[in-house]
């Protein structure tokens, strides 16, 4: 490890978004990203973002972009998908995509209809899971159309009393939100479940009371990783998956992006997209 400073004229440059889909300018001799490839990425936080003209990826953050998606649908892929990838096959911790493990596996996920919700509703029952989402009520026929097999509103669901019929519980819990939300997802949990955090710890929202044991709890932040990416652009050119846009802004438009994002009502992904920039 070594040590860096930086002196106060020597400020890292803020820039956000790490989500990005365009065209490869420069590459190393040898790249399977060569110049002209269309492609899309997660890139890592640890670098400026990609809200620019120019952005710098590395070549194992990188994926082909389908064909068959626009570029606007492309730029919505990347850290949700990734992210719901990761949650499902590598922290559950029950199997790879369409193992058999999955048949009869109940999975609950949180925010089903925001940005990750979307891709862990499509991607697990896709896998052979049984998917119960959460989203408001004029949601639900949306979140049903992803491949959840039952929806509960998280505005009217008393969630101790549903965990506590016979059947309901389930195997795998996957928070999108944090809060009440998270508080009130591990009243579903069967004895020796997990439930999976990726914006607060689940154990800091433990209710008292809860005697479910053996569960493990876990906060992760995804990695970037254009191999799971890849995984996923499979799924997308077959069509058996599909990202949700919820709105485009042009980057001048970022208050307007950033409210929508953080109004908690957007369903799928906020989008930036630069052209609109250059179309005036």
């Amino acid at each position: 490890m070594s040590e860096v400073r930086i002196s106060a004229a020597q400020k890292p440059e803020i820039i956000t978004c790490n989500d990005v889909a365009g065209t490869v300018i420069t590459a190393p001799p040898h790249s399977p990203f060569a110049p002209g490839s269309q492609v899309y990425a997660r890139t890592s936080y640890w670098r400026p973002g990609d809200a620019r003209d120019y952005t710098v990826a590395t070549g194992d953050e990188l994926a082909l972009r389908p064909p068959n998606l626009s570029w606007v649908e492309s730029a919505a892929v990347p850290l949700s998908a990734e992210t719901a990838w990761q949650a499902l096959f590598v922290q559950a911790g029950i199997g790879g995509f369409g193992d058999r493990a999955w048949e009869g596996k109940r999975v609950l996920v949180t925010a089903a209809s925001g940005g990750v919700g979307v891709w862990l509703v499509q991607i697990g029952a896709l896998s052979g899971a049984t998917v119960i989402g959460t989203c408001s009520g004029r949601n639900a026929e949306f979140v049903r159309g992803l491949g959840a097999a039952e929806v509960l509103d998280y505005r009217t669901v008393d969630f101790k009393s549903w965990g506590g019929k016979e059947g309901n519980q389930v195997d795998l819990v996957v928070d999108c939100v944090g809060g009440k939300a998270l508080e009130d997802a591990w009243w579903t949990l069967k004895e020796g479940g997990t439930i999976l955090g990726i914006v607060q710890p689940p154990g800091q929202r433990r209710p008292g009371g809860l005697e479910v044991k053996n569960v493990v709890d876990k906060f992760f932040i995804m990695t970037p990783s254009g191999k799971d990416l890849q995984e996923v652009t499979k799924l997308i050119e077959q069509r058996k998956a599909w990202p949700v846009v919820d709105s485009v802004w042009a980057l001048e438009q970022f208050e307007h992006g950033y409210a929508r994002l953080e109004s908690g009502h957007a369903r799928g992904k906020v989008v930036f997209d630069l052209m609109l920039n250059v179309r005036k």
